[in-house]
């Protein structure tokens, strides 16, 4: 009867270390790809972003594509598919995008991320937003920004519905990484 009464508690306890565990894992890895890539991009020229040829990526962009689906690869991470065929939805900031099955992974881009030079570093949103407002007088630094959404499975919701509870938990870990340019 103890037993009973004991195994879905301890289900819970067990899917639930498992989970949180692998996203905490996951976000680790997610948070060294989007650093990587944002150091890399960092460092290439900034004269390739001058109107790069319709329907193409700047090359230091597609480096920060590339270094983040071979992570994934290497990893062995799902890179759902993704193709370096980015979109432009604003100047200076590109966004991949694969929708696979059961899997979703979003990577942005952007190389004209300003902030300002003193105070606080901003903490950045997954869409590298630049900081719409720098006080007067103010330095503006600009940098790169890279933003990874990638989509988890998580079980432990399922699991928390042994003891009757509905758990809402993020569908996407995501990792968002900031490097100033160094050209």
């Amino acid at each position: 009867m103890e037993f009973a009464v004991a195994l879905p508690l301890l289900v819970v306890f067990v899917v639930g270390i498992f989970d949180f565990s692998n996203a905490f894992t996951l976000k680790q890895r997610l948070t060294n790809i989007a650093r990587d890539a944002a150091r890399a991009a960092s460092v290439d020229p900034s004269n390739d972003l001058k109107g790069p040829a319709v329907g193409t990526n700047p090359v230091s962009v597609t480096d920060v594509f590339y270094i983040v689906d071979n992570y994934l690869r290497s990893a062995n991470l799902n890179d759902c598919g993704i193709t370096s065929a980015g979109s432009n939805p604003q100047p200076l900031t590109w966004q991949f995008t694969a929708n696979g099955t059961g899997c979703g992974l979003t990577i942005t881009v952007n190389r004209a991320y300003h902030f300002p030079a003193t105070g606080s570093p901003p903490n950045p949103d997954v869409t590298c937003q630049s900081l719409q407002s720098i006080a007067s007088g103010q330095t503006a630094v600009i940098g790169t920004c890279v933003s990874i959404q990638y989509a988890y499975p998580w079980r432990f919701g399922q699991a928390a519905s042994l003891l009757g509870r509905n758990t809402v938990l993020p569908a996407q870990i995501t990792a968002v990484t900031v490097a100033l340019n160094e050209n």
